[in-house]
Order: structure tokens, then sequence, then C-alpha cells
């Protein structure tokens, strides 16, 4: 059984990678249910720990960022308890992106002490990437948490803020019946839902029935006109992105072949130049020349000459 699509078909369920799409499963009030069972169920929240209620807030935390931004999606909601979450889409490496990712952190962590300087008050932040590329060569495993330490003793004192990372391209499983978590459920869902076949949602679904309203709402069929083209929309800005970045490597490894046999040439040049003088040299010091005028004649230093003899 085939359980996933020919990307060249049309595929009954959009990207939820695409901005828009990711913006509609997880950042508006109808899917807030969705929202908090992925944070729970990527955090391992249960018990008394579950977030139950979220409060959406404006993603926007810095003008000259913002305006830059052009691949990451984000959404910024609070709990009951005042505990910040950012969850972010990134579909391409970008330089800089950890720090980015701290630096939101810290931003939501400040904006909090706008109702006063009582610091004993500010509440958690927590950060979440689900990366469509990789972000940190060195890890094996698609999913990695940060937490702050204490470098000897190892205790975890500084609770404020943890970082938990999902890199895609590293997360192997392909066939639905080999999902063994509600964490491989969501990755499987972020990394093929596109290509997902409508017949074979039950081996991936299971008993985790969020899964499948996830999927609903990617479903091209309930989607407006106006949201299908906000969709394409941005597809078509993604892609050209991605052209315009490979002309860009194109273009720079061309320049660089270029340079590089014009450097060659002349390196070539010069080093045919020196054996030359060296040869000169040979020859006059072999005549018994005077060293002053063999020097005056080849530009050569003593040392050289003195290598030669």
């Amino acid at each position: 059984m085939h359980f996933r699509r020919n990307l060249t078909m049309l595929s009954k369920y959009l990207d939820p990678k695409n901005d828009v799409a990711f913006r509609k499963i997880f950042g508006t009030e109808k899917n807030k249910d969705i929202l908090m069972h992925f944070l729970n169920d990527i955090l391992g929240f249960s018990g008394s720990k579950q977030i139950t209620s979220v409060t959406f807030l404006s993603t926007i935390q810095d003008p000259d960022i913002a305006a830059k931004k052009q691949s990451i999606v984000d959404v910024l909601c609070q709990d009951d308890e005042g505990v910040r979450y950012i969850i972010e889409m990134q579909v391409a490496k970008t330089k800089g992106f950890e720090k980015r990712a701290q630096y939101y952190a810290a931003k939501a962590y400040s904006q909090q002490a706008n109702r006063g300087d009582e610091y004993q008050n500010l509440k958690e932040i927590i950060f979440i990437a689900i990366a469509d590329c990789t972000l940190f060569p060195e890890k094996t495993q698609y999913k990695s948490d940060h937490i702050i330490l204490d470098r000897d003793s190892g205790e975890h004192d500084l609770k404020d803020f943890s970082f938990t990372f999902i890199e895609l391209p590293k997360f192997k499983k392909s066939n639905p019946k080999d999902l063994e978590s509600i964490t491989e459920k969501w990755c499987y869902f972020f990394k093929y839902a596109a290509e997902t076949e409508p017949e074979c949602l039950k081996h991936l679904i299971g008993k985790d029935t969020i899964i499948e309203d996830a999927y609903e709402q990617l479903d091209r069929f309930y989607w407006t006109e106006s949201e299908l083209m906000n969709y394409e929309r941005e597809l078509k800005r993604v892609r050209d992105e991605a052209a315009i970045l490979a002309q860009k490597i194109d273009d720079a490894t061309e320049k660089g072949i270029q340079q590089g046999i014009q450097q060659g040439i002349q390196q070539g040049i010069q080093q045919g130049s020196k054996e030359t003088k060296f040869e000169i040299a040979r020859q006059l010091l072999g005549d018994g020349l005077d060293r002053a005028v063999i020097k005056r004649c080849t530009g050569l230093s003593d040392e050289e000459l003195d290598s030669l003899a």
C-alpha cells in the first residue's frame, strides 16, 4: 500500500510548513485545541502540567526584524499561568537562527516587565522551532531540548528559558505504521502531510484524533478561494526566493572559478619569472660575476643567491 502520493499529483492536503497553512492550524482561535495538544505533546506535559487554555499575543516583537523576516512563521501565546510559548516554522537555514531564537525569547521575557519592576513575577519562556532544514549538523537526533544548567553541578537553577528544536531532515520514518509516539506523528505530519493519501490516514491517526483534526485543517476542499490564493502566493514567494538564492550561488561559483583561473595564471607567470631569474643567476655565478651585479640584475636577495651556491 502506498502511504504517500507522488508530488506531481494534486494533493488533497496542503503543506503545513507553508506560512498561511501554519497560521491557519496553530495561530487561530478556532484551532486552539490543536495548538494546545501540539504543545503538550511536544513538551511532554501531562497531568497538572498540561496546558488547558492559551491566549494569543502579538507576534511582532521588533519592527526591524519583523520587516526583514521572510521565512519565519511565528505564533506567540501564553497559558493560564502566564508562561509564554513561541512557536516558529523555519523553512530554510538562515545565518544566526539560534541567536535569533534566543533574542525572541529574551524579548518576550522582558516585555513582561511593562507591568512593573517585580522581577520575581516574570514567567517562563518556552521556544519551539520546527525546522525544514538542519540546524545542528553535529547532532544526530531530530529533536533536541536546551535548558540552562550549572556547568559544574548540572543543577537547573535558571528555569525561565528553554528551547526545543525539531529538525525534520533528521526524521527518517516515512511509513505511518512505524510511528511509535505522538511526537513522531507530529513530525510525520509536518514532513509528509502534503503527500499523505486520505485512505491511509487511519494508520497514522490511531487513537490520536488530534492528528486527524490537523489534517482536516489542511484539506484544500474546505479552504476558501481567497485562502488558497494566499497559500499559492506564499508558495510562489518561497520558490522565488529559493531560485534567487540558487542563482546567486551559481553566479558566485562561476565568479570564483574565473578568479581562480586568473589567479592561477598570474601565479604561474610569477613562478616562471622567478625560476628564470634563478637560472640566470646560476649561470652568472658560474661565470664568476660579482654578486652585487647579479643582485642588481636579477633582484634576488643574498639568501636566494646562497641557496643557488
